[in-house]
């Protein structure tokens, strides 16, 4: 079978590598790259270190309005599709990349496979829930990660072609844990004692663009008198530099680049507590068993904050303070993503 793959963010990456990994022992795979995140440390680092194949096509979209990314890519993906004319395209997650290849595919009559199809956080003021949602609508083949996005695949009327494989990222993290320990040196570059640090992500939009929400989590931070590492996005360093939080995000928290997910892993696996936006730190911190704060009012990851894991506290100064010091985690969890067999059952089901 010749499938094309259609990745174009950090995340996408990571749930690629175990899929292309096993999908190209028996079909041809080509790979393409929209260049939704470009920076080398957003990007790069992550083909090389994941061992992901040199991508066929890199569209080099890069950043701009939704309107203006979603068009672009759209034009893109279009051409190399008629190009190329393969029997699959799949598609991941939940960005642009994830919308628009789905729609430039269903348009032309090619089946579409959407892994990590139904997750829902309700909240439509998120692009990704608009892309979640309409990339499920058009897809032959929905690849869901837990019972809670089959039923919420059920709801909406969608039956047919869906599957639980699991979580790919959970065999992205089996596969990687044990090199990021290996390999990596993040701790002792940055002269960190395991579980004596907490771990920061902010990249949302709804936290990055608001001045109100970003300049409260730097105060939350900033207050907590706790050693934090905080990897910068580089859309996170332009807002935190335009409403002038830079220098007191400087002295509060132990700032670093972007880094690459070897790194990230051990960092996660070390810290004592994340706070985070981001929907893939979410579920990596319950996989784990690190108690997670969740810088937003929803979640596409439901489940991590019903086995009480993760809690909920969107922007607010107080309740991300109070999390730090009083969040406990009940001590145990359960494999609600999956054994890390995803990729393999994706490879059956395909075939």
């Amino acid at each position: 079978m010749r499938i094309l793959s259609v990745v174009g963010a950090r995340p996408q990456f990571i749930k690629c590598a175990p899929v292309s990994r096993i999908i190209r022992k028996r079909n041809e795979e080509i790979l393409v790259h929209t260049g939704q995140h470009y920076d080398p440390e957003m990007s790069d680092v992550f083909f090389e270190e994941l061992d992901i194949p040199k991508p066929d096509y890199n569209l080099g979209i890069g950043s701009g309005t939704q309107g203006e990314q979603t068009g672009k890519m759209l034009i893109e993906i279009e051409k190399v599709l008629l190009k190329e004319k393969p029997d699959l395209v799949i598609v991941y997650g939940d960005t642009n990349s994830t919308l628009t290849g789905a729609l430039a595919a269903s348009k032309l009559h090619i089946k579409v496979a959407h892994v990590e199809a139904g997750l829902r956080s309700f909240d439509r003021a998120m692009p990704e829930e608009i892309n979640r949602v309409v990339t499920d609508q058009i897809s032959n083949i929905l690849f869901c990660p837990t019972d809670t996005a089959v039923m919420n695949l059920k709801n909406e009327g969608i039956t047919e072609g869906v599957y639980n494989v699991g979580d790919v990222m959970v065999d992205a993290l089996k596969y990687n844990q044990k090199i990021a320990e290996d390999k990596s040196t993040i701790l002792q570059d940055l002269s960190l004692n395991p579980k004596e640090f907490l771990l920061a992500t902010v990249h949302r939009a709804s936290n990055t663009d608001n001045k109100e929400n970003l300049s409260s989590i730097v105060k939350a931070f900033s207050d907590s008198e706790e050693t934090i590492v905080f990897p910068v996005h580089p859309r996170t360093r332009k807002y935190l530099k335009e409403y002038n939080l830079w220098g007191k995000i400087l002295k509060s928290t132990k700032v670093i680049p972007p880094v690459g997910y070897l790194d990230m892993l051990k960092l996660e696996s070390n810290a004592r507590r994340i706070l985070t936006d981001s929907g893939g730190v979410q579920k990596e911190a319950y996989m784990l068993r690190i108690p997670c704060t969740t810088l937003r009012d929803s979640t596409e990851w439901v489940e991590t904050v019903e086995e009480g894991w993760n809690i909920l506290v969107g922007a607010d100064y107080e309740k991300i303070k109070k999390s730090i010091r009083e969040f406990e985690v009940p001590g145990k969890s359960r494999k609600i993503f999956g054994d890390g067999k995803a990729a393999e059952k994706i490879d059956e089901l395909l075939e």
